[in-house]
């Protein structure tokens, strides 16, 4: 077994009401993938800056290739050979490759910046990892996977000892999943260590060696992650077992409530048809770019329709913006929360409030109390863990994050519920509880429509499955009928067995 290159000992972090770790112990060794595991809100965050020097610790030790150190700043870490690549790729857009890979850092010659230098290395940085890029492409003409890539000959390019990846496969497809994987495999050959954080337990077992689980900020065990099952390291994360990921509730289903036919759209989808009644969810399902999210941006009013109609209780509709959906009593929880779903620099009053504004306000100004009500309502309701909701969404972890949005929304009162990857990037307790709610809500008869790119959240959770491919819908599928055979075999656009 290869010696420690780093080790955590008792590390604990203090913020104003809230003590985020709580003796915190991590041994990272050369040559290992280790999992950093636990819900949102479990510390990993806050340890991911105590390691990049964004956070000093209030207590405890960090030794760093046999000898202690504190990091003052994210310079010195990154000087030291500790570097992260978050989840959403922290990158300046207009720049070009190559100054993105070495900015902090640029080579020198002579006293000027040696850019002949840089894009030489850039160039075999990008070889080495096989990647086809040219070193001057501006960072705004490359996609998410290609960004990642760059993230990591960032961190390549100033041999980096410790590479930390934040939920780095979070955006990306299943090709460049594969991608990523082998470069974290040769990572591993070159003796690198690497924290991957990730929520997807089959991420964990394909490229993971060993794990460290946090609880409520505790340190609560570690392990081989060949060694141990996956119900274990569940049951080290939540503090429970996880019988049932997929609490779905039977329930009586309602009359029709929505129903749109031969939706179009160009580039996007084409003749979509289907219907939605009280109390149901209705499963999305498709690989990217089968057009799953843009019909219900469509249907919302995000988005203008080429072709098609709209009836909403039997009544044909014309819904031109989202304030005209909302009014009739929709609501859309979009894919990307971050920015489209919170306004993280405001406060979870604000986030939560905003879709009702109107409805609390009088000749302009808001009523306080009625603010104060509506916010406690619908922020216990989603048992949202924050220090309180005047603090911004931007201090809060990924699942209270997705948890605000629903809130907001909720608090619109509505009829229809749209959930676009509505678990996307959260834990797996997290997710428990959100698919909690979401059967709740249908058993109160809500109509659900929920679009995901996971499967067993697909067949755990939905009434009927309808399934797109390259924009039509190729199958649709009662509960009973849906497995995951068939459904993968309408996603890649086999439907010879449509009529069947």
């Amino acid at each position: 077994m290869s010696e420690n290159i780093l080790e955590l000992q008792s590390i604990t972090k203090y913020f104003p009401g809230i003590k985020a770790l709580d003796g915190i112990n991590l041994n990272i060794r050369e040559g290992e993938v280790h999992a950093l595991i636990g819900e949102n809100g479990a510390g990993k965050s806050t340890l991911v800056k105590i390691l990049t020097g964004v956070y000093t610790p209030t207590a405890g030790k960090i030794i760093y290739q046999g000898k202690e150190l504190s990091f003052k700043n994210a310079i010195e870490a990154q000087d030291a050979g500790i570097t992260a690549i978050h989840q959403e790729a922290s990158m300046f857009p207009e720049l070009s490759v190559v100054e993105n890979i070495y900015m902090g850092h640029h080579l020198k010659k002579n006293g000027s910046l040696d850019w002949k230098g840089m894009r030489a290395r850039t160039r075999n940085l990008l070889q080495r990892m096989e990647i086809d890029l040219h070193p001057d492409t501006p960072v705004k003409n490359l996609g998410v996977a290609q960004r990642h890539m760059v993230e990591i000959a960032k961190a390549l390019s100033i041999d980096a000892k410790v590479v930390i990846m934040d939920e780095p496969t979070s955006a990306l497809t299943l090709r460049e999943v594969e991608e990523l994987y082998k470069i974290v495999r040769q990572l591993k050959k070159e003796n690198k260590a690497i924290i991957f954080i990730s929520h997807k337990f089959e991420e964990i077992q394909e490229i993971c060696d060993c794990f460290t689980v946090l609880r409520d900020g505790k340190y609560i065990g570690e392990g081989s992650v060949a060694d141990t099952g996956i119900n274990q390291i569940v049951n080290m994360m939540v503090g429970r077992s996880l019988d049932q990921m997929f609490p779905k509730m039977e329930v009586s289903i309602g009359e029709t409530i929505l129903d749109v036919r031969n939706l179009s759209k160009a580039g996007s989808f084409k003749d979509v048809s289907f219907d939605l009644k009280k109390g149901e969810i209705l499963g999305f399902f498709g690989l990217v770019g089968a057009g799953r999210s843009e019909v219900m941006r469509g249907i919302f009013g995000i988005d203008t329709l080429d072709n098609g109609s709209i009836f909403l209780k039997g009544k044909e509709v014309k819904i031109k913006n989202p304030k005209t959906a909302m009014l009739k009593g929709i609501a859309f929880v979009p894919e990307d929360r971050q920015t489209q779903g919170v306004i993280l620099e405001q406060s979870l009053t604000n986030n939560i409030t905003l879709p009702i504004i109107d409805k609390i306000s009088r000749l302009g100004k808001v009523n306080a109390k009625a603010e104060k009500e509506k916010t406690a309502t619908f922020g216990r309701m989603m048992e949202i863990k924050a220090a309180g909701w005047h603090v911004n969404a931007e201090t809060l972890s990924g699942g209270n994050q997705q948890k605000v949005v629903l809130a907001k929304w909720l608090a619109t009162e509505p009829e229809i519920l749209i959930l676009d990857e509505p678990t996307k990037g959260i834990d797996v307790g997290t997710k428990a509880a959100v698919h909690e709610f979401i059967s709740e809500m249908a058993s109160k008869g809500l109509a659900v429509i929920m679009v995901s790119s996971e499967l067993p959240e697909i067949l755990g959770m939905s009434d009927r499955v309808i399934v797109m491919h390259e924009g039509k819908k190729t199958r649709e599928f009662t509960r009973a009928e849906a497995n995951s055979d068939v459904i993968i075999k309408a996603a890649t656009g086999h439907t010879e067995e449509a009529n069947g």
